[in-house]
């Protein structure tokens, strides 16, 4: 049987992104679970916030960074040495600590500006990219998504649970593999429960806020893409 330890870093990355190989993900975290909780903590600790939770759920918004886009990162990282790779999730874990709390102290202080922004200019999209119509109404779904959602997880275990359902529905990665990230805690009999309960309330909670007869918004659930199985 081979052994995934002795893989290279590039085909282990091929293994995860594109085979979608459940062992290759348990060697992904092995090597690099250590290095992203030591970046996580180091750099909330400089916040002002190293706790445990604290940790665990930024760790998790990492692994869901490196998953985005089909695995983008992974899929398109170039080699140009031994620990090239290391580095980089050092920069993306780093860049998660930063962003949560930025975004945390900007809500304390209520600032809901937007600087440098020119009123006057006029900025075209295509409809699918950042800024496009279909980006919006995609967008604007999510949003709704996520307030019936925040209702449906609301509770004990309530932000791990928030990301469970989006690492399933929107990164693609499979119950199995969700239950093998650190601070999860559950069997993969677990997550596909908590997935199953979570979506029928969702989606039952949406359907009452359903718009009348005539409405063209569109339903609950589209935008969301469905799991890829390991």
């Amino acid at each position: 049987m081979e052994s995934y330890s002795s893989i290279s870093i590039e085909e282990l990355l091929h293994r995860c992104a594109v085979e979608g190989d459940a062992d290759a993900w348990n060697e992904f975290v092995r090597r690099f679970q250590r290095i992203i909780a030591t970046v996580v903590i180091r750099k909330a600790a400089q916040w002002g916030d190293a706790s445990r939770q604290t940790a665990d759920d930024l760790v998790q918004e990492t692994y869901m960074k490196l998953c985005v886009n089909n695995y983008r990162t992974l899929r398109q990282f170039e080699h140009r040495g031994p620990e090239a790779f290391a580095a980089c999730v050092k920069v993306i874990a780093a860049n998660v600590v930063r962003d949560h709390f930025k975004a945390s102290y900007s809500q304390k202080r209520g600032s809901n500006r937007i600087d440098g922004f020119d009123e006057d200019s006029t900025l075209a999209a295509s409809e699918s990219s950042a800024g496009g119509i279909g980006f919006i109404e995609r967008a604007v779904l999510i949003q709704d998504v996520q307030r019936h959602l925040d209702v449906c997880v609301a509770g004990p275990g309530s932000d791990r649970n928030n990301q469970i359902f989006w690492l399933y529905y929107r990164t693609g990665l499979s119950a199995a593999a969700i239950s093998r990230l650190p601070g999860v805690g559950l069997t993969t009999k677990g997550v596909e429960s908590l997935i199953l309960r979570t979506t029928r309330d969702l989606r039952a909670r949406m359907a009452q806020g359903r718009p009348s007869a005539g409405s063209t918004e569109e339903g609950p659930c589209k935008g969301i893409l469905p799991a890829e199985s390991f």
